[in-house]
């Protein structure tokens, strides 16, 4: 039995399998970007699929936005307010959720900020603030909810990374550098973790229509997938406990590709445009 969802008036109908309802139902989970991008549209479908969602982010004033949409869908959202480059603030946010539901199945490691720029021009400050937001503060929110799944000896964390931690684009050093890091932080997170009974799984998206990258302009080659068919992707890294997912599926063989034959990879990109045009606002 499929069930339908419209996600807002300009967006696709989604259709998802009903047994998604049945696994998501009453599961608390925390989506950290909430207030945009593929963080909002996990926030809305998740709520449709029963789910209770901690939407965190650091524009409250969205965040409050989105919840009434929930609500008025008759979903379930809690706001808290998040800088995910504060471990005292993420510390907090799993603080809340536990009080208020109770527990913390699922987490969303979604928040990210895109830096880019030429290595040898950026500034040093470029590359701290990406590693700061990207990569430490995913690493923040994980270690804020593990002492609450490592209580109930289950749960599950999905790590929102990109396709820039395989194979990395001239122009998005910071971003890459974070990305890149974070990847080798979730092998080795999801080997250790596996004992206790928590699951871990990376998503790697390539260029995705969000507010993120909405000044580039990519070649036809790579086009912009939709925040929907990510959280699809995520919804399917949930329920069969997959370790890695790779949207689109094509791009799968790019990271081992790139490992054997590294300059035919920069070719490709470089003859293609791979890094898109910068379109002024």
């Amino acid at each position: 039995m499929l069930a339908e969802y419209k996600l807002n008036q300009t967006s696709t109908i989604w259709y998802q399998n009903m047994n998604d309802k049945l696994f998501f139902q009453d599961k608390v989970i925390i989506i950290t970007g909430a207030s945009s991008g593929i963080g909002r549209t996990a926030a809305l479908i998740f709520a449709q699929l029963n789910a209770k969602v901690v939407l965190a982010s650091r524009n409250e004033e969205k965040l409050k936005l989105l919840k009434e949409d929930i609500q008025l869908k008759g979903g379930r959202a809690l706001v808290i307010k998040t800088d995910v480059s504060s471990f005292e603030d993420t510390q907090r946010m799993a603080k809340e959720t536990i009080s208020k539901w109770g527990k913390i199945d699922i987490l969303v490691a979604n928040a990210g900020e895109y830096i880019q720029g030429d290595v040898h021009e950026i500034d040093i400050q470029s590359f701290e603030q990406s590693m700061a937001v990207n990569f430490f503060g995913t690493i923040y929110v994980i270690k804020s909810v593990l002492p609450e799944m490592q209580r109930e000896g289950k749960g599950h964390i999905v790590i929102v990374n990109s396709l820039d931690a395989k194979k990395g684009i001239v122009g998005d050093g910071p971003y890459v550098a974070a990305k890149s890091a974070l990847d080798g932080f979730g092998d080795v997170l999801r080997q250790e973790l596996k004992v206790k009974g928590i699951n871990i799984t990376s998503i790697y998206p390539g260029r995705v229509d969000t507010p993120m990258i909405k000044n580039i302009k990519v070649p036809w080659i790579t086009p912009k997938i939709s925040p929907e068919k990510v959280v699809k992707a995520i919804i399917k890294g949930i329920k069969k406990n997959k370790a890695i997912v790779i949207v689109p599926s094509v791009c799968f063989l790019l990271g081992s590709l790139n490992n054997i034959f590294p300059r035919l990879v920069d070719w490709s990109y470089r003859i293609s445009k791979i890094e898109g045009e910068k379109i002024e606002e």
